[in-house]
């Protein structure tokens, strides 16, 4: 499992973290009953602290997307996909909603919110 920290971002540590793993259980990279690193080894793995692990993985755990059992280790949950995905969803929609409240407002053409979000979504 590969973690890449980026300081070029104002996304804290642990959510990049986080959001690098919920990427590889949506990808399929990660299953279920898959085992992740302890937070020390991951810790010292991409030199950071152990408390910004175990942040990121209490926010994994508090999001079902993993399990910890002392003395076992930390392992990918039994997760329903489309959950997650719906999930991600309700956060476009309000994304959304408010670009398109904002395009509305300041007289923005539909067809130029839609040119944005097409070369913001290909950028990638």
């Amino acid at each position: 499992m590969e973690i890449i920290i980026s300081s070029n971002t104002s996304k804290p540590i642990y959510e990049q973290i986080s959001s690098q793993i919920k990427t590889m259980i949506m990808n399929g990279e990660l299953k279920t009953g898959d085992p992740i690193p302890s937070m020390r080894s991951l810790a010292k793995t991409i030199h950071v602290s152990v408390i910004t692990v175990q942040r990121a993985y209490e926010e994994l755990q508090r999001d079902g997307l993993i399990e910890t059992t002392v003395g076992r280790g930390s392992f990918i949950s039994a997760q329903n996909k489309d959950f997650i995905q719906e999930e991600q969803l309700k956060k476009i929609e309000e994304y959304l909603s408010l670009a398109t409240e904002t395009a509305k407002t300041s007289g923005i053409k539909f067809e130029k919110l839609v040119e944005l979000l097409t070369i913001f979504y290909e950028e990638e």
